[in-house]
C-alpha cells in the first residue's frame, strides 16, 4: 500500500474514474469526495449531494473539512481548480495537489472576478499543480503559485486505440466531443451536410459519441439537414465499445472553442487516423500538417473543404495516422502518464516525511 489519496472531483466524469483507477492499481489507498454519487472500482466514494450552483460549493466547507479530518489523508487531490480545487485547497489535509480541466483555467476565471480570486487562493497553496497543456502552465504562472508545475496528459489507452485496415468506403467521420455549446457539433452537422452536397454520390458516415444536454437538438438539427441514416448518435459508451468505433474510423473532427489536451484527440491519434481540429494553442502542441488540419472552430464551410480534401485523397490517410501514432507513443499513453504522475505523488510524500 503506498499511502491514502483523498481526491476531490467529479465521480460520474470518465476521467475521474481513469486517474483514480490507475492509482489504486498502482497500490494507493483512494477515497473521493464528489457531489454527485458513482461508483469507482478500487474507490471509495463520499458523495455530499450538494446542489448545482456556485454557492453550495462554499457552503459544503464545514463538510468537506469534518470529512477530510475524519479521513486523514496522507494527499489530497482536487480535480478542476475552480470548484473541487478549492476544496482540495480548503479542506485542513494536505500535502494539496491541483489539476486544471481547461474551462476552470482558460475560461472561468475571466468571467467573473471573484472565481479569479478564489482560483489564485487555491492555487497559492497547493504544493504541486498539474495541467494537460503549455498554454494552461503558462496561464496558471499568472497567479504566482508557490507549487512546482508539472505537464500530465490525461493520456490514451494505445493497446485499445490503434491502427487497424479500414476499407475506403464508407467514409467514417468520428466525433468524441460532449454534446454541448462549447464543442460545436452543430458546425460538424452543418459541415457534412455541406460535404454530402458537394459529392452526393459518396458513401458517408458521422458517429457521434459523448453525449450531453443538446441531444434533442441535434437530432432535431440532423434531420432537418437530410442526415438521416448518415449521422449516428452513439451517446455515451464504455471505452471498449469507443475503441472500436475510434478504430474503424478514418478521421476524427474536434473543434471546441477553447480547449486543453484533449484526451479524445490524443485517442483518435492513438488509433492513426487523421484529425481536424480547432486551431488552439493545445492543438498546436499536437497537430500539425503531417498529421491533420487545423481551422477555425465555428466554420462549417473550412470544416467541409477540410473533410473533402482528405476524402480526396485517401493515399494519403495512413500515413497521416502514421504520424499521429508515432507522436502519441509512448509520450502520451495513459499507462506512461500515470506512472509519471504515481512518482509525484510518491515524491510528494517523501517530501511530507510519509516516508513511502
Amino acid at each position: 500500500m503506498s499511502g491514502h489519496l483523498l481526491f476531490f472531483a467529479d465521480a460520474q466524469s470518465v476521467h475521474t474514474q481513469r486517474w483514480v483507477g490507475a492509482m489504486a492499481e498502482r497500490g494507493w489507498r483512494c477515497s473521493v469526495v464528489s457531489r454527485l454519487p458513482h461508483e469507482i472500482a478500487g474507490a471509495q466514494v463520499h458523495a455530499l449531494g450538494t446542489p448545482d450552483g456556485k454557492l453550495p460549493w462554499f457552503t459544503a466547507l464545514p463538510r468537506v473539512r469534518a470529512l477530510a479530518a475524519r479521513l486523514r489523508p496522507d494527499l489530497v487531490h482536487g480535480h478542476y481548480v475552480t470548484s473541487y480545487g478549492l476544496w482540495a485547497a480548503a479542506c485542513g489535509q494536505g500535502p494539496c495537489v491541483l489539476t486544471g480541466w481547461g474551462s476552470d483555467i482558460l475560461l472561468s476565471p475571466r468571467q467573473s472576478r471573484l472565481v479569479r480570486a478564489i482560483t489564485g487562493w487555491s492555487l497559492r497553496r497547493a504544493r504541486l499543480i498539474t495541467a494537460d497543456s503549455q498554454d494552461m502552465l503558462d496561464e496558471i504562472r499568472h497567479y504566482r503559485p508557490r507549487a512546482p508545475l508539472q505537464q500530465i496528459y490525461w493520456g490514451a489507452d494505445t493497446s485499445k486505440f490503434r491502427p487497424m485496415p479500414r476499407p475506403a468506403r464508407p467514409f467514417r467521420i468520428v466525433s468524441l466531443r460532449a454534446w454541448d455549446r462549447l464543442y460545436n457539433i452543430d458546425v460538424v452537422l452543418q459541415a457534412v451536410a455541406l460535404l454530402r452536397q458537394r459529392l452526393p454520390g459518396e458513401a458517408l458516415e458521422l458517429h457521434l459519441l459523448g453525449g450531453g444536454p443538446l441531444e434533442a437538438e441535434l437530432r432535431a438539427q440532423a434531420r432537418s439537414l437530410g442526415l438521416d441514416g448518415v449521422a449516428h448518435f452513439h451517446g455515451r459508451v464504455d471505452e471498449d465499445r469507443m475503441a472500436a468505433l475510434v478504430n474503424q474510423a478514418h478521421v476524427s473532427v474536434s473543434i471546441p472553442s477553447s480547449d486543453a489536451t484533449s484526451v479524445a484527440l490524443l485517442e483518435s491519434m492513438a488509433a492513426g487516423l487523421a484529425v481536424v481540429v480547432s486551431d488552439l494553442p493545445a492543438n498546436r502542441q499536437w497537430v500539425d500538417a503531417a498529421g491533420g488540419v487545423l481551422l477555425p472552430p465555428r466554420d462549417a464551410a473550412a470544416l467541409a473543404g477540410a473533410l473533402a480534401s482528405l476524402m480526396a485523397d485517401p493515399a494519403s490517410l495512413p500515413a497521416r495516422g502514421a504520424a499521429n501514432r508515432a507522436r502519441v507513443e509512448p509520450e502520451a499513453s495513459r499507462r506512461h502518464q500515470m506512472d509519471r504522475m504515481d512518482a509525484l505523488y510518491r515524491g510528494l510524500l517523501r517530501q511530507a516525511g510519509g516516508g513511502r
